[in-house]
């Protein structure tokens, strides 16, 4: 089963790689600021960056640590993603696994992993690992999409998510993460949980076709007014112009 899935990771991403690098979703600023501000790196530290997908963490803390490894399940994605990050030499790519990961014991000062662990078969095999190649004292951040404690709104978000994306495992809620984290050495420093608003033609058309993408609009259009308030559905006549879905940022320390 975990195999399958991960090959379908592979095929979606090298699919669209190119629409991972130019996301409006993944290039947010502000967003990556505070990943920074969070870490506070320093000019000595080792980093890892787990599923880097277009790269955008690591570009953002390759100019304040010494050195980045970004690594990916996906081959053509990590390729694509080192030709457009080029200029930043310190910044090396590893084709991994984040459930069994190509480092020895406390290696990174730093470990990070951004809007990707939903894609994980085994998150908890994911967070054994992220600790293990931490140093001690390290630190440990996570952003993700989760699922709300309600299980008809967590239903409803992580159906649509497999809609648009084959490659979608399941998205946690918070207290699921924060069990599986507390199991594993960690301890939570920092938090915050937010709405992040997505224009629906770009999310959806970073995976899909367009036959594709009318059925996920199709079932937004059609879903319980309950379900159209929390995800906050804007629509335009009959089409949805943007929705919103429940993100988590977590800075843990081991």
């Amino acid at each position: 089963m975990s195999d399958s899935i991960k090959r379908q990771v592979q095929q979606t991403f090298s699919k669209s790689k190119e629409a991972y690098v130019t996301s409006k979703t993944h290039n947010n600023q502000s967003d990556l600021e505070a990943i920074t501000a969070w870490l506070n790196p320093q000019p000595s530290w080792t980093v890892l960056d787990i599923a880097t997908g277009g790269g955008h963490v690591a570009k953002e803390l390759c100019t304040n640590v010494n050195l980045v490894f970004a690594t990916d399940l996906t081959k053509d994605m990590l390729a694509n993603t080192a030709h457009h990050l080029k200029p930043f030499t310190n910044i090396h790519y590893v084709v991994a696994d984040a459930e069994e990961l190509p480092f020895i014991e406390e290696t990174f000062d730093a470990v990070t992993c951004r809007i990707a662990p939903h894609h994980f078969p085994n998150p908890s095999q994911f967070i054994k690992e992220a600790e293990r190649v931490l140093k001690k004292g390290g630190l440990f951040l996570m952003i993700d999409n989760i699922a709300a404690e309600d299980d008809e709104l967590d239903h409803f978000y992580n159906t649509f998510e497999k809609m648009r994306d084959p490659s979608h495992h399941r998205a946690l809620k918070i207290s699921e993460w924060k069990e599986i984290l507390r199991a594993n050495h960690f301890s939570i420093q920092k938090e915050t949980a937010r709405k992040k608003t997505l224009p629906f033609t770009d999310w959806a058309q970073r995976t899909l076709e367009d036959d594709e993408v009318q059925k996920v609009e199709d079932y937004f259009l059609n879903s319980e007014p309950k379900l159209q308030s929390y995800f906050n559905i804007i629509r335009q006549e009959e089409h949805i112009v943007s929705f919103s879905i429940d993100e988590w940022m977590v800075l843990y320390q081991k």
